[in-house]
Formats: C-alpha cells, sequence, structure tokens
C-alpha cells in the first residue's frame, strides 16, 4: 500500500518550528512561539485584574450595605468595640494557651484510640465477633451522640457520681469527651482506609511468609493512613475548634476568658475577637490540608503510590 505525503499546512509547520532538531546544540522558541507565550501571560494578567475588580466592587457593595443599615451604628458599639477588643484580646490569648495543650493532647488519644477501635472491626474471624460488635456499637453511638450533649454528660455527670480516685477538673472531662466522640469519626475514617487496601496486598504478604498481624502492621496500615491523611487533617481542623466547647464545665479557655468579659461590660465584641482568633489558628491548618490533598491527587494522576 502506497502512503502519499500531505503538504504540511501552517499550523503542522509551527509545531515543528517549536520542537527542536534531533541533533540541535540549543533550542530557540520560534516568533509563533513565544507570540502565543506572550498571549498566555497577557490573558492570565487580564483575568486577575478582572478577578481583583469584581472582588474590590464585591466587598465595596457589602460595606455601604452594612454600615446604611439602620441598625448598623448600635450593633459596631455591642460587636465592634475597639476598646473592648483590646482589653480581651490578651486575656483571649491567655485562654487559647489550653485549647492549643486540649488540641495536642486530644489529638493523640483520637488517633490511637481510632486506629484500635478501626483494627477491631476489621479483624477477621468468628472469634472476634464480640469485639467487632463492640466497636461497631461504639462508633454507632458516639458518631450519633451530639457533641455538645456528650460534653454535659461527662463533665457534669461524672462528678455527680462521686467515685473515688476519679478527676473532677473540667479540662480532663472535657478533653476525654473530645476523644470519645472524635475516635468514633476518626475510626471510621481508619476502617475506610483499611478497607480500600486491595486485599491482594494482603494476600502478597502472606505468601511471603508474614503473619496476619505482620501483614496488617507492614503492608496493609501504611497504605490506609497514606490514604487518609486529608480527611484526617480535616477531622483534626474540626476537634481544633470545638476544643472551645470545654468552657461549658468552667475551664477558662479562649470561649470562658471572653465570656467572662461579655457578662460583666455586656458588649459582645469579646466574642468576636475569640471568633477571630480561632479562625486565624484553623486558616493555617486548613491550607496544609488543601496542600496535602493538592499533593497526593498529584500524585495519583502521575502514578505515583498513594
Amino acid at each position: 500500500m502506497t502512503v502519499t505525503k500531505q503538504e504540511s499546512g501552517p499550523e503542522g509547520s509551527d509545531d515543528e518550528d517549536d520542537m527542536p532538531g534531533a541533533g540541535a546544540a540549543a533550542y530557540t522558541p520560534s516568533p509563533r512561539r513565544l507570540e502565543r507565550e506572550r498571549h498566555r501571560r497577557a490573558r492570565a494578567r487580564r483575568a486577575t485584574a478582572i478577578a481583583a475588580l469584581s472582588t474590590l466592587v464585591t466587598g465595596v457593595v457589602l460595606y455601604f450595605v452594612v454600615v446604611s443599615a439602620p441598625g448598623w451604628p448600635r450593633t459596631k458599639e455591642t460587636f465592634f468595640n475597639g476598646e473592648y477588643a483590646r482589653e480581651a484580646l490578651p486575656k483571649v490569648l491567655e485562654g487559647l494557651w489550653l485549647n492549643v495543650r486540649l488540641l495536642l493532647v486530644c489529638g493523640v488519644a483520637v488517633l490511637v484510640l481510632g486506629m484500635l477501635i478501626a483494627v477491631a472491626r476489621t479483624l477477621r474471624g468468628p472469634v472476634f465477633f464480640p469485639l467487632r460488635a463492640l466497636a461497631a456499637a461504639y462508633t454507632d453511638f458516639f458518631r450519633g451522640l451530639p457533641l455538645i450533649i456528650n460534653l454535659m454528660i461527662v463533665v457534669l455527670g461524672v462528678p455527680a457520681l462521686r467515685l473515688q480516685g476519679v478527676t473532677v477538673d473540667p479540662v480532663w472531662l472535657g478533653g476525654t469527651a473530645l476523644t470519645l466522640t472524635y475516635s468514633a469519626y476518626v475510626a471510621e475514617v481508619f476502617r475506610a482506609g483499611i478497607e480500600s487496601v486491595h486485599p491482594s496486598q494482603r494476600a502478597a504478604a502472606r505468601s511471603l511468609g508474614l503473619s496476619n498481624r505482620q501483614a496488617l502492621r507492614y503492608v496493609v496500615l501504611p497504605q490506609a493512613v497514606r490514604r487518609q491523611v486529608p480527611p484526617l487533617l480535616n477531622d483534626l481542623v474540626s476537634l481544633q475548634k470545638d476544643t472551645g466547647l470545654v468552657s461549658i464545665g468552667g475551664a477558662v479557655d479562649a470561649v470562658r476568658a471572653a465570656d467572662i468579659i461579655v457578662g460583666r461590660s455586656l458588649n459582645y465584641t469579646p466574642y468576636i475577637v475569640a471568633g477571630l482568633v480561632f479562625v486565624a489558628l484553623t486558616i493555617p491548618m486548613t491550607r496544609f490540608t488543601d496542600w496535602v490533598t493538592a499533593r497526593m491527587d498529584r500524585r495519583r494522576a502521575q502514578g505515583g503510590t498513594t
């Protein structure tokens, strides 16, 4: 069969100009290639300028809508008072240190307990049925129980029992309630990761002489944890915010410090200060979570391991 050679059009010759020769010492882009790059950069600058302008216009419109409302002067005095904000900020930051410590301690406890529950739910064999049933009941109960009710039961109910040797410190009790609730969520995240590992991985490990426990520890769990890093970080962000709920037991954290000033002054600006402090604490973790998620997506798209 004879193949006739077609003449190259303008676009074809442009593609040939863009590609370096096989033996060329240095590649010089063609004028058309340079023109396309300039056009792309100009289009990107134009899109950025339009986005910035539309954002500015939206912000200005929202500002005038808010400040022109009839109740704005009273709202500004009650929620955005600079004097009370300056008074509240040092005390809120002092209370925030308690929230940070709770996050660190409860975060570690949640990861350990959640992993144990997830492993218990994935154990095989009829002999482990009671353990699987208890783990399933635990996750179903604490995922369904509202966190605020769990905190009230633990923080207010445990001291009422007057148990010998059991602390009545609201910080420890609040941290326990947070750990109980979030370990149920994290357990399901770990379980989803374990079940996402293909059974052939475990079978291959067993064929190499590893026991079931060794296959779980060295083959299944490392892959499961790597795959579930983004949802785990999201749960950590939620835990970071919910540490402020321990104030219902009287612990002086950032929220309680703001509440004390509000109760004395009847001005709600300290609540705004506490909220902004939590937002400032949460944003870096949220951006880190987004970065990890994007990085894992890129590796997965390139065929890398997850």
